[in-house]
């Protein structure tokens, strides 16, 4: 029993003497050293910091939220790798280096808002409320282009140029044309060659269309018919004689076969090319039109199909050619 107490007694005297040892130990190292993270970035040492918590949140509302106007997010391929250290206590920290080299790997993505019409992008601005705003403004003018407006939200690595709301609904404000249906007067010829002598064009001229002459230029019906007509199925297309702009388009007409049309000054849907040297060819009766007002057509470029509208009495092509809005004969230049 005697020998157990010295055991316990001696047993314990040793455990108080490593708890103090140690005690001093872990002192006299918290004394010179403290816990740190070292961090390091794609593999290499950066530097070290106190708090990796703080550090990492910064990073995390950095990419969340950039720190510049308009940016969406930032993208950040390489994230610090932290690991627990003993360190001097005279070992400085660097979270703000760090902080500036992480973030040096980052690419911006801006938002902002593009005004598109017909789905191509035309403006840009900062805010939905600014692109709403432009929309409103462009529907309260009645701008041609009211219809075709939409938004589109923008994620893109570079930030396009901004407009204010005033300069957009200027910049995009088309004006709403009334189409008119143009007057017999408007749209016959000044005046007709009647001498049968030929007058020089400067440019060469090929058949608009095959077929048969059916009505020659002249005097008609006791009228002057200005051109000729060609007779050729329903549907057969249309070329440009020469080439040049599509300056007159007339669309709509629907009267077939009655001699009484008006529209287009009985032309029905026709079309008039302007070549140069004061030249003109003007293509009549068509059933439909190909080409656009202001549109550049080359040589043999189909641009219509032979029909009978307007004052027609069956499917034809009327063709005129014009010189300084004088009305020549066809026949000298084809057919």
């Amino acid at each position: 029993m005697k020998k157990a107490i010295v055991h316990i007694r001696t047993w314990t005297k040793f455990t108080i003497l490593i708890t103090l040892t140690a005690f001093f130990m872990i002192g006299a190292i918290s004394y010179i050293y403290k816990p740190i993270y070292s961090v390091t970035l794609k593999g290499e040492l950066v530097g070290y910091s106190e708090n990796k918590s703080k550090l990492q949140q910064r990073i995390n509302e950095y990419i969340e939220n950039g720190n510049g106007e308009n940016i969406a997010f930032v993208e950040i391929n390489e994230l610090p790798e932290y690991k627990l250290c003993f360190l001097k206590k005279n070992v400085p920290t660097n979270d703000e280096e760090i902080f500036t080299k992480v973030i040096a790997e980052g690419k911006n993505y801006y938002k902002y808002y593009a005004i598109a019409v017909s789905n191509e992008e035309k403006a840009y601005v900062s805010t939905f409320e600014e692109a709403q705003q432009v929309i409103d403004g462009l529907k309260n003018k009645n701008s041609n282009n009211k219809d075709n407006l939409s938004i589109v939200e923008k994620y893109e690595t570079e930030l396009k140029e901004f407009s204010n709301v005033e300069k957009c609904v200027a910049d995009l404000y088309v004006k709403k044309v009334v189409k008119k249906v143009t007057s017999s007067y408007a749209v016959a010829a000044k005046g007709v060659n009647t001498s049968g002598k030929k007058v020089e064009l400067g440019i060469s001229l090929i058949r608009p269309v095959s077929g048969t002459v059916t009505s020659r230029f002249g005097s008609r019906w006791g009228r002057s018919h200005k051109g000729i007509d060609i007779g050729a199925p329903r549907g057969s297309g249309i070329k440009a004689a020469a080439g040049g702009t599509v300056t007159t388009v007339q669309t709509g007409c629907t009267h077939n076969y009655n001699g009484s049309c008006s529209c287009g000054g009985g032309y029905g849907n026709y079309l008039i090319i302007t070549h140069g040297n004061g030249v003109q060819t003007l293509y009549g009766h068509c059933t439909s039109i190909l080409v656009k007002t202001g549109q550049k057509v080359s040589q043999g470029q189909s641009i219509a199909t032979v029909g009978s509208t307007g004052n027609s009495f069956g499917n034809h092509l009327h063709l005129e050619i014009r010189v300084g809005g004088i009305a020549q004969n066809p026949q000298n230049y084809l057919y």
